[in-house]
């Protein structure tokens, strides 16, 4: 697979890499797969959602207000 960057994307890259002690290289791939783990976790989050939705499993809205706030707090 080949990404394509403009030069100053590379450039870019370039001093983030040098900045982390890495190559521009592999601070893509670093990043590319932390972005794909993120994503595959959301995913499984929302069918987990919608399974419990399915199902019947609400939380109430005073309930989730209060989770939110403690969230928030934190």
């Amino acid at each position: 697979m080949e990404v394509h960057f403009t030069p100053e994307q590379e450039s870019k890259l370039s001093e983030i890499a040098s900045q982390a002690g890495t190559d521009a290289e592999q601070l893509v791939k670093n990043a590319a797969l932390r972005l794909l783990e993120r994503d595959a976790h959301f995913r499984a989050s929302v069918r987990r959602g919608v399974e419990q939705a399915d199902r019947g499993d609400f939380v109430d809205e005073h309930e989730m207000e209060a989770r939110i706030d403690r969230m928030l707090q934190s």
